[in-house]
C-alpha cells in the first residue's frame, strides 16, 4: 500500500522543499499584488537578516502561529517585511490570503500582523477565517506534492491567492479560473464561514480539474467535477492528520449546519444519489456527484458497517454485493491518474469507469486485485 509522506510544516513538522518548489518560489510576488494598500513590483522579493534557512535573494519564511476556528492551533509559514509579518508563504509558491473587505470586486488587502500570532479561534476576529484558509491551502499544496509530485493546483509551482470576507452574508466559496484564486464568504449562518479544511480542499480541487481534465459543469461531466473535488478534499483531510479536524468521509460538517455530504451513503443528505440512473445528468452537479463519491468510498474502504476515526459508516451497494477496499491512498492515485490522463471536458460516468480501469491497469497490472475491485465498485454504484 502506498503511504503519502507528509512533507511540510504541518503541526510542527519541519519543512522539506523540493527543487521544483524552490525554483517556483524564487519568482517572487505576482505583478500588481496589493499589500496593505501598496503595490509590489513584479519580481520583488524580501529577505530578512538573521532568518535561518533562507537562501540569499529569496523571501524570508518565518514560522507563525494561527488560531483557527476549525482546526485548532496551526503553524503558518509567513513573510517578514521590516517589523511586520505578511500572510504570504514563499515556500509554497507565494500563496497568500487577503481580506476582501466584504466587497465582491477588487484585489483585497493582504493580511499583516505585528507578532506573527494570527486569529483568535473565533469568527469575531477577521484574521481567524484567513488562518483556516491559509492553513488549508498549505495542507493542499503539501498533499498534492506528496501524493502526486504536483507543485500547486495547476502544477506550475505557483501558489493560490485566496480572499476571505467576500461579499455580505455570502454563504459559499468558489474557485475563479480567470485568476486561479478562491473567494470565501462569511457564511449564511452567523459566525460559520465556509473555511474548514475540507471546504478549502474542495475549492482548490476545482482548480486542479480545470487545469487537467477540464470537466464541464453540467450533466454528468459536472457531476464528476463536483465528485472529484469531494474525493480530493477527503483525501487531503486524512493526509493533514489534524488532531482537531480529524479525517473523515463527511464534507463540510464543521462549517455548515444540517446533514453534511457523505461519501459512504450520499443520499443521507436528502438530495444526492447513491447510484447512477439515466436522469442523473439532469440534476444539480452536487446531487449528481453522489455515485462518484460513493464509488471512491467503496473502492477505498469497502461496503457495510465500520467505524473509522470514531465515525460510523454503513455503505450499501446497488447489487447487494459485499466489497473489500484497496485503501484510500491507492484509490486516490487511481482517480488522479484517470482524471489527469484520460478524462476530458465531456467525460460521463461510463467513460470515467473506463478511465479508472485503465489507470488501475497501468498502476497494478491487468490481472490485479485493484483492477477487479475498481470494476466491482463501479458495478456497486450501477455504472457498467
Amino acid at each position: 500500500m502506498t503511504t503519502f509522506t507528509r512533507l511540510a510544516v504541518l503541526l510542527g513538522t519541519a519543512a522539506t522543499l523540493t527543487a521544483l518548489t524552490a525554483t517556483a518560489t524564487a519568482a517572487g510576488t505576482a505583478p500588481g499584488t496589493t499589500t496593505a494598500g501598496t503595490t509590489t513590483p513584479q519580481g520583488t522579493t524580501t529577505t530578512t537578516a538573521g532568518t535561518t534557512g533562507t537562501a540569499p535573494g529569496t523571501p524570508a519564511t518565518p514560522q507563525g502561529t494561527g488560531r483557527s476556528q476549525y482546526a485548532g492551533t496551526v503553524p503558518l509559514s509567513t513573510t517578514r517585511v521590516g517589523t511586520t509579518y505578511q500572510l504570504r508563504d514563499p515556500s509554497r509558491g507565494d500563496q497568500r490570503t487577503l481580506d476582501a473587505l466584504n466587497q465582491t470586486s477588487g484585489p483585497g488587502v493582504l493580511f499583516t500582523d505585528a507578532d506573527n500570532v494570527w486569529g483568535s479561534g473565533t469568527a469575531a476576529n477577521r484574521q481567524t477565517a484567513a488562518v483556516d484558509v491559509q492553513y488549508g491551502t498549505a495542507v493542499t499544496w503539501d498533499f498534492y506534492l506528496a501524493a502526486f509530485g504536483r507543485a500547486g493546483v495547476r502544477g506550475d509551482g505557483v501558489g493560490t491567492t485566496s480572499r476571505v470576507h467576500y461579499g455580505t452574508n455570502f454563504g459559499n466559496a468558489f474557485f475563479d479560473g480567470s485568476c486561479a484564486c478562491v473567494s470565501y464568504g462569511d457564511g449564511s449562518v452567523p459566525g460559520r464561514p465556509p473555511t474548514s479544511l475540507d471546504v478549502v480542499g474542495h475549492e482548490l480541487a476545482h482548480g486542479l480539474t480545470a487545469s487537467t481534465a477540464g470537466l464541464g459543469y453540467s450533466g454528468e461531466p459536472g457531476a464528476l467535477n463536483e465528485g472529484t473535488s469531494d474525493i480530493l478534499a477527503t483525501a487531503g483531510e486524512f493526509f493533514a492528520d489534524n488532531k482537531v479536524d480529524i479525517g473523515d468521509y463527511l464534507l463540510g460538517e464543521r462549517a455548515f449546519d444540517g446533514p453534511p455530504h457523505r461519501m459512504d451513503r450520499p443520499s443521507a443528505d436528502g438530495v444526492s444519489r447513491d447510484y447512477w440512473s439515466r436522469d442523473l445528468g439532469s440534476l444539480d452537479p452536487h446531487a449528481a456527484s453522489g455515485p462518484a463519491r460513493h464509488f471512491y468510498y467503496l473502492l477505498a474502504e469497502g461496503s457495510g458497517p465500520k467505524v473509522i476515526n470514531g465515525v460510523s459508516y454503513d455503505s450499501p451497494t446497488h447489487d447487494g454485493s459485499k466489497l473489500l477496499g484497496i485503501g484510500r491512498e491507492e484509490a486516490t492515485l487511481i482517480w488522479y491518474r484517470a482524471l489527469t490522463r484520460y478524462m476530458t471536458s465531456t467525460t460521463n460516468y461510463s467513460r470515467a469507469r473506463a478511465a479508472t480501469l485503465q489507470a488501475a491497469t497501468e498502476l497494478h497490472g491487468a490481472g490485479s486485485v485493484q483492477v477487479a475491485r475498481v470494476a466491482a465498485a463501479w458495478t456497486a454504484v450501477n455504472v457498467r
